[in-house]
This record gives structure tokens, sequence and C-alpha cells, in this order.
């Protein structure tokens, strides 16, 4: 399964659920402290704002970004959890935990995996352009970015509700 969390619940969720697996997605990398369960070669940082459009200043999320996210997630074992956490547990994170899933399960039906991330969480709000480039890379013909659509903007909030993902 995948948690999903802010910066701020990081090592917490890392000690609860027994994680060995981390993916942050957050520019501001200097940040991240690594909890020291998690081998360095388990975690995936990706330096990316929360952003849709380029914004000179700021890390757009690319394509590369999200291909080396879609490697990164098809070498876990799932022998144990994985967490997936940006700044504050809201947007790069649920897209991040999004795409994982849709990776994983070539099959599952996106909207199942989208309306399974609301009901577990009420403030996500996957970012609209990790998805879209998912949507093609794995080849989803549009599948992903009509799912989070449909599920619409999480309730406002500065921290996201900690939530878990199961993926199969």
């Amino acid at each position: 399964m995948i948690h999903v969390c802010s910066l701020a619940r990081l090592h917490a969720t890392v000690d609860e659920t027994g994680a060995r697996h981390i993916v942050t997605l957050l520019r501001l990398t200097d940040r991240v402290e690594r909890p020291r369960q998690i081998a360095p070669e388990n975690h995936l940082v990706l330096a990316v704002d929360d952003i849709t459009s380029p914004l000179d200043g700021y890390n757009v999320p690319a394509e590369h970004h999200v291909q080396r996210l879609i490697d990164f997630v098809g070498k876990w074992d799932r022998a144990a959890p994985m967490v997936v956490h940006c700044f504050a547990g809201i947007s790069r994170s649920t897209a991040g935990a999004f795409v994982a899933a849709c990776a994983l399960n070539p099959q599952r039906d996106e909207q199942r995996i989208a309306w399974d991330i609301r009901r577990a969480s009420r403030t996500a709000q996957p970012n609209a352009r990790i998805v879209s480039i998912a949507d093609d890379l794995l080849k989803r013909d549009g599948r992903m970015v009509r799912a989070i659509e449909t599920i619409g903007p999480g309730r406002l909030a500065t921290e996201g509700d900690p939530f878990r993902l199961d993926i199969a």
C-alpha cells in the first residue's frame, strides 16, 4: 500500500507504517531529512514545485520527473509500504500516489482509483500537470485526467489529511 502525507508527518508516517520506500516531491530538498531506516536507493527525490505551468524561478513537473516516478514504483518490491509526500500532502503527493497506483495496475479503472483517493482524503487535489504527463506516458488516453477532474478540488487546507491508498 501507499501512504500519503505532508513533510511534517514524514517521519511519523514511516515509523507507523513500517515503510521502506519514500517518494519526495518537493523542490526545497534541503528541508527533507531521510528517515534512518530508509536506504538511500529506496528514496526518490523529485525536486518540483506545485505548479502546472512553467514559471520563472520554479521547477515545473516535467516528463523526466514523472518517468522517474513510474520507473521507481515499478522497481518497488511491495514487501513493505511506500510513503509519498510533498510539503503539504495535498497536491504533488496525491498525484504521485495516483500515478503509482495507475502504473502498478494497468488494468485498474482510473475513476475507481481517483474516488478511492477522494474517499480517503477530502483535502486531496492531485497536481493536474503530473497527472496529465503520466496519462500520456502510461497511454491512458485521457482517462487519468478525466478521473481527477471528476473528483473535483479538495477541501481547502494548509496540510492534507494523511491517507492510505491500497494499490490492488
